[in-house]
């Protein structure tokens, strides 16, 4: 057993943790509804209840507020595909449930959205060894599943696996999910397997890939 797992912590160590969640939270809506660079450090603070200097007591900056977060969802992300990689699943379903993951978070507005190249976040993430760390982790995982569902002929192969990868992040941030979510014509699922169907049977007819074989 772990020993930090015996350690109790104090009433107050857990309010720190507890409150220390809720800011992250917060940021990660924020995050996924504003961006970085509107986002506000006042709004923060105002959304969670706590006074601006509370706030710097847990978090210095609000880079350091916008990495907590992005460093909590790629936990997140890491501890998914752990538990994936605990079933018997074959590596295309393995790649559904994990799109489809991140597009339930996006859609309840927790999944932050992407900085800009030329944002400073961006720089601060780049510089973040655990954050960094752990994309190469889930890029390794998750091009591990690509190449054997490729191996397998569950996905094409006139693709390569990076590519491929890239468009499964981007199904984090895909704006089509906002969309069809403020039609109010579908429920969530619904949304979630529409767009994973066009993202991995595409939208040709069946028809037209026969006649073209």
């Amino acid at each position: 057993m772990n020993q930090s797992s015996n350690i109790k912590l104090s009433f107050k160590q857990k309010m720190m943790l507890e409150r220390e969640a809720q800011i992250i939270q917060t940021v990660n809506g924020l995050l996924a509804t504003k961006g970085y660079d509107t986002m506000t450090v006042d709004e923060i603070a105002d959304t969670v209840g706590i006074a601006k200097a509370s706030l710097y007591r847990h978090f210095p900056s609000k880079e350091a507020l916008a990495v907590a977060a992005l460093v909590n969802t790629m936990e997140n992300g890491l501890a998914q595909i752990e538990a994936l990689n605990q079933t018997t699943l074959s590596a295309l379903n393995k790649l559904k449930t994990i799109t489809q993951w991140a597009m339930r978070l996006k859609l309840n507005q927790q999944m932050p959205n992407l900085p800009s190249e030329n944002s400073q976040l961006r720089e601060h993430l780049l510089a973040h060894e655990t954050y960094m760390d752990m994309l190469v982790n889930m890029s390794d995982s998750i091009g591990q599943w690509i190449e054997q569902a490729q191996a397998d002929q569950q996905i094409t192969t006139s693709v390569t696996p990076l590519c491929i990868l890239y468009t499964l992040y981007a199904k984090a941030c895909d704006p089509v999910l906002g969309f069809l979510k403020s039609s109010g014509l579908y429920e969530e699922e619904q949304i979630i397997e529409m767009v994973t169907s066009t993202c991995f049977d595409g939208i040709g007819h069946p028809a037209h890939y026969r006649l073209n074989e």
